[in-house]
């Protein structure tokens, strides 16, 4: 079973954050399995323009070069069309910030498995407005966990 995954920029992020922290370094470790299974193939990675716009505002450097790497893995990709925009209004309205709205909007779009972040604000919002959401939100490290065990 083919898994479409979209990542958010966060979890792009999460292998440059401060690795001493167990939380940082066990999420950033679930990235990295997420984005060799992709790689390899076994999981199809989903790219956006959104996520090209957010790495663009990057400072140019190894992290954005490395981000721009992972980010080219995605077998699709979408681009924010005007029923993203629409959808990207009605969740900023219900709390998402701009970018991770635009995010959902495309994740949504192209029907992904599930929507991977380390934001925990986020993960809170989509926790509470599951409802009103057409893709699952989870944190890479928790789905990566149930995905693992779930094929034993």
């Amino acid at each position: 079973m083919e898994l479409l995954i979209y990542l958010d920029v966060c979890c792009l992020n999460r292998p440059f954050d401060d690795q001493t922290q167990e939380r940082i370094r066990l999420e950033a470790e679930a990235v990295m399995l997420i984005l060799n299974r992709c790689q390899n193939s076994q999981w199809h990675l989903i790219g956006s323009e959104a996520i090209d716009v957010e790495l663009r505002r990057t400072p140019d450097g190894e992290r954005k070069r490395q981000m721009s790497a992972w980010a080219a893995l995605a077998l699709t990709k979408i681009n924010v069309t005007e029923l993203i925009k629409s959808r990207t209004i009605e969740l900023t309205n219900l709390g998402f910030k701009a970018f991770d709205a635009s995010h959902i909007g495309c994740a949504e779009v192209a029907n992904a498995d599930v929507f991977l972040t380390t934001d925990d604000r986020m993960l809170r919002l989509a926790a509470r407005h599951s409802g009103m959401l057409q893709v699952r939100v989870e944190n890479p490290l928790r789905w990566v966990l149930e995905v693992i065990n779930d094929r034993r």
